[in-house]
């Protein structure tokens, strides 16, 4: 039985549509990227959406067509770079199956993307706690995926008889990430830094590994 000979219209339809999504997702990313740059240089306040869109090289509009509003961009800035960190933290914690080191690496891994990413570190820690819309209307899912990784850790050393039993990891996990978000916003906040990221990651991890460490 002979084949249907190709449609050339269709591949063709095919192709348009894939290169309009290519160009959407394009947009998309450049706006983040922009508003990344205007949040940290102005402020979430004091910022503009004719100056995001002016950064990303697009027309006022066109943000209207992928965000409802500021705080929209805000939010979905937050969720999509908190995803690649996600990426990173698991891809750093793979294949190691000590839950000391683990926790070692966690902190490596947070203390070296917030050195690296200067602009979205100053974001995370000040401007999002400043949109009203973000602490109080968004869940956060994201973010408690990302705590959720610390517990999952201490759970590990808490099955392989290696960390306390007695320890919450709920309460753990949150004291863990606490402490190395406020070394991230000394860092953020600070002109100078005097102390280095293995300096910051072997107190943390020892100050905690130690409440942690079973008898």
């Amino acid at each position: 039985m002979d084949r249907p000979l190709p449609n050339p219209r269709a591949a063709k339809g095919l192709d348009t549509l894939k290169n309009i999504k290519k160009t959407s997702s394009d947009k998309h990313r450049r706006i983040i990227e922009a508003a990344v740059k205007v949040f940290a240089k102005n402020g979430f306040y004091n910022s503009k959406v004719s100056e995001i869109a002016r950064e990303a090289n697009v027309a006022d509009g066109t943000i209207y067509l992928y965000f409802e509003n500021k705080d929209d961009i805000l939010i979905s800035l937050f969720e999509e770079e908190l995803a690649r960190v996600l990426e990173h933290i698991r891809e750093a914690l793979d294949g190691e199956t000590d839950p000391v080191k683990k926790l070692e690496r966690f902190a490596t891994v947070h203390l070296n993307l917030v050195q690296d990413n200067q602009d979205l570190a100053e974001i995370i820690q000040v401007e999002v706690r400043q949109s009203s819309k973000f602490m109080k209307e968004y869940k956060n899912s994201k973010f408690l995926e990302y705590l959720d990784i610390i517990s999952e850790i201490i759970r590990e050393g808490q099955q392989q008889g290696i960390f306390r039993k007695d320890i919450e990891p709920g309460i753990a996990k949150r004291a863990f990430f606490g402490a190395l978000d406020e070394m991230s916003r000394y860092w953020v906040l600070s002109e100078a830094r005097r102390y280095s990221i293995a300096k910051a990651v072997q107190d943390i991890s020892s100050i905690f590994l130690r409440g942690l460490m079973a008898a």
